[in-house]
């Protein structure tokens, strides 16, 4: 039913280790822990352990990261048969997690294997059964995967209901002008967008988040959410509506994979509830509330795990 497109890599989380007795002072070592990441694949793992069928398109490296991530979407149960194969080496993401479970990235990209896609690689057309897509994060701002994805986007605006997270890395890209075209292509082509407000502050500009919600809805969306980290999130409607609720308060480990989570239970919750059917429009009116609610208890629980690890539907009581 989902099939999400875009980044694939690893997150190595940064840690520092204790010199040895006999290394010197100065002399510090670090310990790295790899986990399987990338936004659009944490949200195609999500919805894959929502019990969906969910497929992930992208240029897998045939590296030691490459074939770990190839398994490790076998064991999840996400369909890469849309997925390519590459030589190129896996993108790499350092991080580093602040006291309060924040993420600070760095990203190694350069000529990798999931920014490489081109339009060329696009399938001619994809199963009927697909009826949900899923864009979002530095594969829709770096070329030149962004042109393939643009034109698949594009393609299917018009026959299935299209999702988008911006989930900005100015990190990767620092020019934020080169966001907010991408930004307005892709929001073009969705039904539903979903955004941080720090996505929003660096796209419009603190304090901003109406003129967010009324360009998502002049663009042609038909919900809208922002999300606040332990602050809790917004829902809209295009008819007008909306519902704001808090966040829940957890032991935070760190906060990686939650806004993916977040969308991720969006999406499931939309498919749970008849809201998605076979035209490219979202069916019936949605209960924004109870959307939010099941969102921000899906986020909670990855906030307490390590790395992108998210939650079953056995785990959301």
């Amino acid at each position: 039913m989902f099939l999400s497109c875009g980044d694939s890599l690893f997150d190595m989380f940064v840690g520092a280790v204790a010199p040895s007795s006999d290394a010197g002072a100065d002399n510090t070592r670090v310990s790295i822990e790899g986990v399987v990441g990338g936004s659009p694949m944490n949200v195609a793992l999500g919805l894959s352990r929502f019990e969906h069928h969910s497929r992930y398109f992208t240029n897998l490296s045939s590296d030691l990261f490459g074939k770990r991530i190839a398994q490790f979407l076998d064991n999840n149960g996400v369909d890469r048969s849309l997925s390519l194969g590459t030589n190129l080496n896996t993108s790499l993401a350092m991080v580093e997690t602040g006291d309060d479970g924040a993420a600070n990235y760095v990203f190694y990209l350069n000529e990798s294997a999931d920014v490489s896609l081109r339009v060329d690689d696009l399938p001619a057309a994809l199963p009927d059964d697909i009826r949900v897509l899923h864009f979002g994060s530095y594969s829709t701002a770096v070329e030149p995967v962004v042109s393939a994805l643009k034109a698949l986007a594009a393609r299917e605006t018009t026959h299935r209901l299209i999702s988008y997270d911006p989930n900005l890395r100015l990190s990767i890209e620092p020019d934020e002008s080169v966001w907010r075209s991408s930004f307005n292509a892709f929001a073009a082509t969705a039904n539903l967008i979903k955004a941080s407000d720090e996505d929003i502050a660096a796209l419009y500009g603190k304090g901003k988040e109406d003129n967010f919600v009324a360009d998502c809805f002049s663009h042609g969306a038909e919900l809208v959410y922002i999300t606040r980290g332990p602050d809790g999130a917004s829902a809209f409607d295009s008819d007008g509506s909306q519902v704001v609720a808090e966040g829940i308060k957890v032991d935070v480990v760190d906060t990686v994979g939650a806004g993916d989570t977040f969308q991720a239970a969006v999406l499931h919750w939309l498919a749970d509830n008849k809201h998605v059917g076979t035209g490219a429009s979202i069916e019936g009116r949605v209960d924004l509330a109870a959307s939010l609610a099941f969102a921000i208890k899906a986020a909670a629980v990855t906030c307490t795990r390590r790395g992108a690890d998210l939650p079953r539907l056995a785990d959301i009581t």
